[in-house]
């Protein structure tokens, strides 16, 4: 089965390849996409998100990169012939956010959301932290 793990991954952290690799795990094949709005700038340019989760990502051969923009998760995961939406939680605010998307995809499409819990470890993790950190 294939599933998609969505995102902005701006940027991409070690929670994200957490993420991805248990997901790897499960799933035959994972995407990761890269969403974008047209409307918003990112902190890294798309090129370098992909760029930054190929590498990554390199020694999970059964995970691919890709991105989307200005259209719902939904008609891409059915263009693309996903049956699943990989997400990861870090905190219950995650799951209150989430959980409303995962059953209005389902309602939209028959997609299902595969929620993963975040390793103690990676938790805290966001990429705003992440970029904060980077600016000092």
């Amino acid at each position: 089965m294939r599933a998609v793990f969505p995102g902005s991954f701006d940027p991409a952290t070690q929670g994200h390849l957490d993420v991805a690799r248990r997901a790897a795990a499960l799933f035959d094949e994972v995407v990761l996409c890269v969403l974008t709005n047209p409307k918003k700038t990112g902190r890294l340019p798309l090129a370098g998100r992909l760029a930054l989760l190929t590498e990554m990502t390199g020694d999970l051969a059964n995970v691919t990169v890709d991105s989307s923009a200005g259209r719902l998760l939904v008609d891409y995961c059915r263009d693309a012939g996903i049956g699943v939406i990989v997400r990861g939680l870090r905190t219950q605010d995650d799951l209150a956010h989430e959980l409303p998307m995962a059953r209005m995809n389902r309602q939209l499409s028959g997609i299902e959301t595969f929620f993963i819990p975040a390793s103690p470890e990676q938790a805290y993790i966001s990429s705003t932290l992440v970029s904060a950190m980077a600016q000092r």
